[in-house]
């Protein structure tokens, strides 16, 4: 992000300045410097002068509303650099509260869906959301070497408040897949037919009736062989988190109720208090648990809960260094099975 960062009296002032005081929508007089992107998304309050836009109160009241959509009020400013919270991707449209924007209009519940003043304000347009919250890209640890230069990389600064227990799961090499009681997708929402998936679809059938309203299982559809081929597996499902709504569980209650479901967790690697010197792979307590010729890597948590919103701050991984070894993407590649046990 090129732009500075102002206060919030700054923030007020330049977004005025810029729109001669004007609503940028219709040319009235504007009385408020609205954030086109909602300020609690950001980890600095967001104010950066474009993500601001110059509204009369009727227009506020529409762009809270995200009837007057971000891209609308970004295009009537001639705004070019779309400013984002850090954890949100510019390939993605999202509305002013963070909610992904699909290409039929329909929306993806965000980080901020659950908050009571975001349901009041949004309660005209709720009509257009789903159930479905995508499941978020886990930003690497500083020390992963399978970070491309697309991915994200969490701060050294960030570990440092990293004062709680944690969990380090092993990351499996299959495909991110959540189940509700009402539907299944992957990591894409838009879930198509694929010999992979009838296996995991059928045991999602079997369990949904006993997943309650708002919770959604995530796990990994260990079916095919993507870059791992894994032997004597106990399921072709492994799950690493379940939330209830926009909160993780506890690893405690996902170990418990993956329990209930019948269903596998995936492999721990170790758990305890988070301390300054695991800041590096070598300082990690993995000793003879991590083996990077047939694991592709591991996952950090909290032992606690945490809030979606917490997600890129807390959850960090380590992928092995050239870990995708097909040419193109699996599915679209000879499908071959990994080994489940009976």
């Amino acid at each position: 992000m090129t732009q500075e960062l102002l206060t919030r009296d700054q923030f007020r002032s330049e977004v005025f300045r810029r729109d001669q005081h004007l609503c940028v929508i219709c040319k009235k007089l504007g009385q408020d410097a609205h954030h086109i992107m909602e300020r609690r998304l950001f980890p600095d309050g967001g104010y950066y002068l474009d993500n601001g836009a110059t509204v009369c109160g009727d227009c506020h009241i529409e762009a809270e509303k995200t009837l007057l959509p971000p891209d609308q009020l970004r295009t009537a400013i001639g705004i070019k650099e779309i400013i984002l919270p850090p954890h949100l991707y510019p390939d993605q449209e999202y509305d002013k509260w963070g909610n992904p924007v699909m290409a039929n209009n329909m929306r993806l519940r965000g980080e901020l869906f659950e908050d009571e003043s975001v349901q009041k304000i949004l309660s005209s347009v709720l009509h257009l959301f789903t159930n479905r919250i995508k499941y978020p890209r886990t930003w690497h640890l500083p020390w992963s070497p399978g970070a491309t230069s697309d991915d994200r990389m969490l701060a050294m600064e960030t570990l440092l408040d990293w004062n709680y227990e944690v969990v380090i799961t092993e990351k499996l090499d299959g495909e991110n897949t959540s189940f509700y009681n009402d539907g299944i997708h992957a990591r894409s929402i838009d879930y198509e037919p694929h010999p992979s998936r009838n296996k995991i679809k059928a045991l999602h059938a079997q369990i949904a009736h006993d997943i309650p309203d708002g919770w959604r299982i995530c796990c990994e559809n260990l079916t095919a062989v993507h870059s791992i081929k894994y032997e004597k597996l106990k399921s072709i499902c492994s799950v690493f988190s379940i939330w209830n709504g926009c909160k993780c569980l506890s690893w405690d209650d996902t170990v418990l109720f993956a329990g209930v479901l019948g269903l596998e967790t995936v492999p721990v690697l170790y758990r305890g208090l988070w301390e300054p010197e695991y800041n590096s792979l070598s300082g990690l307590p993995l000793a003879d648990r991590l083996d990077t010729n047939k694991q592709e890597g591991y996952v950090i948590r909290p032992a606690g809960e945490f809030e979606l919103r917490q997600f890129s701050t807390v959850v960090g991984k380590y992928v092995r260094k050239n870990h995708i070894t097909t040419h193109g993407h699996w599915m679209r590649s000879k499908l071959e099975y990994n080994e489940i046990l009976p």
